[in-house]
This record gives structure tokens, sequence and C-alpha cells, in this order.
């Protein structure tokens, strides 16, 4: 069931963004795969683990990165980070003991972020979403 919900919820949730135009701001996805990578923290959090915490810290920073870079230059680096996170999710529980995440939450989450990639990957290549950042627009302006 969990994998059912997780693509479902996936779809609707990028179908709705379109409809609604949340979407027409490049820096919706790669907010959506902060939030994501967000939760195992949370997760730590629940569970009291610091070991795990640290560990969940470390991988949700280089989804940040991913995201980061995503936003500043492509949003195929965020279908990328969304297959990759789904990937991580299969393997989690097999590396990091984390006490604070549902017996369910890997298949949702694993499924989500296959769909949502995909659903991400369709706009990308319908040109319904633009991939690269717009020379000299805000997400391509340095903080130097």
């Amino acid at each position: 069931m969990a994998f059912l919900i997780g693509a479902v919820l996936a779809i609707v949730i990028g179908l709705s963004a379109t409809l609604f135009g949340l979407d027409r701001d490049r820096a919706f996805y790669p907010t959506v795969m902060i939030v994501i990578a967000s939760y195992y923290v949370l997760f730590a959090v629940v569970g009291g683990s610091m070991n795990a915490l640290i560990i969940e810290l470390i991988v949700a920073a280089v989804f940040l990165g991913a995201s980061i870079a995503g936003f500043k230059y492509t949003l195929w680096l965020i279908v990328a980070a969304l297959l990759a996170h789904g990937i991580f999710d299969f393997v989690h529980g097999r590396f990091i003991a984390n006490p604070g995440v549902p017996a369910w939450w890997p298949a949702f989450c694993l499924t989500y972020d296959v769909a949502a990639a995909a659903y991400l990957g369709w706009l990308l290549t319908r040109k319904r979403v633009r991939a690269d950042a717009i020379p000299g627009s805000a997400s391509q302006i340095s903080n130097n």
C-alpha cells in the first residue's frame, strides 16, 4: 500500500503544481527535494538517536547541495537527486540505524521520489518547465 500511495501522491502533487502554476517558478522542485531530504533528519530527532541525527544531517546536506546546484544550473540535477534519493530509501535501513523511521516510510518515499522524478523529467522533455537557469537571472547570480 505504501508503494501505491507514494506514487499516486507524487503524481497528484505534480499535476496540482502544474495545474495551479506553482511549478512555473524554478525553485519549486528544488524546494520539494530539500523537504524530502529533511524527513530522515526529522525521524532521527523523533527517534532520539544522536548518531542517526549526525549521519542523516550529512546525507541531507548532500541533497541540499544537489538541490541548490539544480536550481542554479539545471533542473535535470533535481531529477537525478530525486532518483538518487529513491535509491537511498531502498538501502537506507541497511546502512543507517534510525529508530524514528516508520516501517512503511522507505517504500512510500522511494515510490514518491521515483514518480516525482519521472513527472519532472516528463515536464522537462516536453519543455513545460525550463530546465536551465536563464543567464543573468537571480538563480545565476553568485553570492561572491
